[in-house]
């Protein structure tokens, strides 16, 4: 099931994404869920066309743990080493955007990179979880983009400004929550120029190993999410470029570059 959160006429919900095609195709359409989608929910039989909806992020994080270097192509282009355990860093909640919001050139910056990436969404609170038991803490997965400050990231020791900043980290279009995640294609495009293509199935750290390791240091809550890490490809990004991240079996999320202020 397809879940998405959107506001129509002022409000709130999620829906579920019913139908065939694209956002911009049309043909899909809403089933507004009753309540929220985390626990045991049903589906109110309102529909509406996705076309008259604005598609939101389709969750609101706690928090976003990240992963860098989680691909050895990646690694390698970036003149880096394997790292001998996940790189693991965060991602505040307010650089989370929607699919087709805006992200904003920051002004402390002039090398702003794409990073496609498989989001996990997590399901339930969960701490310390044994691998045989990943799978029941995932609500389901949805794409993103790591949008890097590759200049930042290259000076400062901390990537908190470099990967932190506000609108660093789009998510979107929907939540797929029935999909084996282990061997998908994810690439990216700007302006419609394929510029990352790779396979989940090339991570270096499955994503039971990510959870294992992630939940040994702390809870996450309904809703968190984790990147997993960015296949090779990445490049920069210019104001007025349209980047788009695909991943098999999930959907497209595009997003524009604009000039911060």
């Amino acid at each position: 099931m397809r879940i998405a959160r959107f506001s129509i006429d002022g409000n709130v919900a999620f829906g579920a994404v019913e139908g065939e095609g694209t956002v911009e195709s049309g043909g899909l359409v809403l089933d507004i869920i009753k309540g929220i989608p985390y626990t045991d929910f049903e589906l109110s039989g309102t529909k509406v066309p996705l076309s008259k909806v604005r598609l939101l992020p389709p969750v609101l994080p706690n928090k976003i743990v990240a992963i860098g270097r989680n691909y050895a192509e990646h690694a390698g282009e970036l003149g880096n080493e394997v790292p001998e355990v996940p790189v693991a860093f965060f991602k505040p909640t307010t650089s989370v955007i929607g699919p087709g919001d805006a992200i904003e050139y920051p002004s402390f910056s002039s090398e702003l990179h794409h990073e496609a990436e498989l989001a996990v969404v997590i399901g339930r609170m969960c701490r310390e979880v044994p691998r045989e038991r990943v799978k029941d803490v995932i609500f389901g997965y949805t794409c993103a983009n790591d949008v890097t400050a590759r200049d930042v990231q290259k000076r400062e020791a901390q990537w908190a400004r470099a990967k932190g900043f506000d609108t660093s980290c789009p998510l979107g279009p929907w939540v797929e929550t029935d999909l084996d995640p282990s061997d998908l294609t994810i690439q990216a495009t700007v302006n419609g120029e394929q510029r990352q293509l790779g396979r989940t199935s090339d991570m270096i750290r499955s994503i039971e190993d990510l959870v294992v390791h992630i939940t040994e240091a702390m809870t996450l809550l309904p809703g968190d999410v984790i990147l997993t890490g960015t296949p090779a490809g990445v490049g920069p990004l210019t104001v007025g470029d349209e980047v788009a991240v695909t991943i098999e079996g999930i959907g497209t999320l595009t997003n524009r570059v604009i000039k911060r202020g």
